[in-house]
């Protein structure tokens, strides 16, 4: 008789597989060390797997109204991704994501908001076609998009994955879709995953967290950056932070997650219309403004950075190309996740309240 297998080990299991092609093409990446460093690449991989407990719950549904105590008509959301999306390690459909974003989107708005993940475990950006073909039939007034992880560990190619995620952002935006995407997270925070394969890892992630924040700018969406922001604070607090496999987050990191992103997401649905305008030169850069490829590669490096269109005396372009607004925004309850403090002691609902 088969073994049964549910949604969750299938996942987790994958993501061994993962780790492993991951090694083999991180190999590459370090030609100096020959096949003594592919043997340690491999090594580590190994002991990863070892590690890495197999989870056995699939993320919990979140789809539904959120803020029904508003009135008017309900805000249509919808969130697309991977398991990150999907929020998988969390407990309860209030813990994941979307359900924190919704929440407090609403209390914001003082609107109801009618959710509706279509996020799978496991997809990649190529995925993110058919999820935008269900999305479209819902009619949404707000896309959200987290992806990117396991286009690092499948090795699908930057320039290919990219490709896809800016292809869905325009459809998104040709609907007259408000979009918000968070960039790549940091995968070294991972902490199964030793040196030097975290170090490979964490420079591919921030080489796609770049090359997403240019194409979704140019399709007409937001970025937001986790990567940097998230990862040391999940690397001190592995146990607080990351779900029982060690690889997703926990509740509490995805409250810190949603914490970043909802800033953006309330002030993507307030100015949903083009890039803001800017009456200055280019010596605003200083301020704020960067061409599009400056913004990107700064907000890889500084996680937690908005970057958005806007337009400088009537123009969106300069010499170096679009021009990009950067918004670092303070989040009291990242700091206070920085502490030490006992698991459990954070709840989700007020980390989003005080975002």
């Amino acid at each position: 008789m088969s073994e049964r297998t549910s949604p969750g080990t299938t996942a987790a299991r994958r993501s061994g597989r993962d780790l492993a092609r991951l090694a083999v093409y991180g190999g590459g990446a370090l030609t100096a060390l020959g096949l003594a460093g592919l043997g340690v690449l491999l090594g580590q991989v190994e002991a990863a797997r070892r590690t890495i407990p197999i989870a056995q719950a699939p993320p919990p549904r979140s789809d539904g109204l959120y803020g029904s105590r508003y009135g008017g008509h309900p805000l249509r959301m919808v969130m697309l991704g991977d398991s990150s999306a999907a929020g998988f390690g969390a407990l309860r459909a209030r813990q994941t994501p979307a359900a924190l974003i919704a929440t407090g989107l609403s209390r914001r708005l003082e609107r109801p908001i009618r959710l509706t993940s279509l996020a799978v475990v496991g997809a990649t950006s190529s995925m993110l076609v058919h999820q935008v073909d269900e999305a479209l039939e819902a009619e949404p007034e707000l896309a959200v998009i987290l992806i990117g992880i396991n286009d690092i560990t499948h090795r699908a190619g930057q320039a290919a994955s990219v490709r896809h995620l800016a292809d869905s952002v325009r459809r998104l935006r040709q609907a007259g879709v408000t979009v918000v995407v968070g960039t790549c997270p940091d995968l070294g925070a991972v902490q199964p995953i030793r040196p030097p394969l975290r170090w490979i890892a964490r420079s591919w992630s921030r080489q796609l967290a770049a090359a997403q924040t240019v194409a979704v700018v140019e399709a007409g969406g937001r970025t937001v950056s986790l990567g940097e922001l998230l990862g040391p604070t999940f690397s001190a607090q592995p146990h607080r932070l990351f779900a029982r496999d060690r690889f997703h987050p926990s509740a509490e990191g995805y409250a810190l997650a949603a914490s970043v992103l909802l800033p953006t997401v309330v002030a993507a649905v307030r100015s949903p219309a083009g890039p803001q305008r800017v009456e200055a030169g280019p010596q605003t850069a200083a301020d704020g403004v960067r061409s599009l490829p400056q913004a990107a590669v700064e907000a890889a490096r500084h996680a937690g950075t908005e970057v958005s269109g806007v337009r400088v005396d009537g123009r969106d372009r300069g010499p170096a190309g679009r021009w990009a607004q950067l918004r670092r925004r303070m989040w009291e309850v990242v700091r206070q996740a920085e502490a030490p403090a006992p698991p459990g002691t954070m709840n989700p609902a007020n980390v989003v309240e005080q975002a």
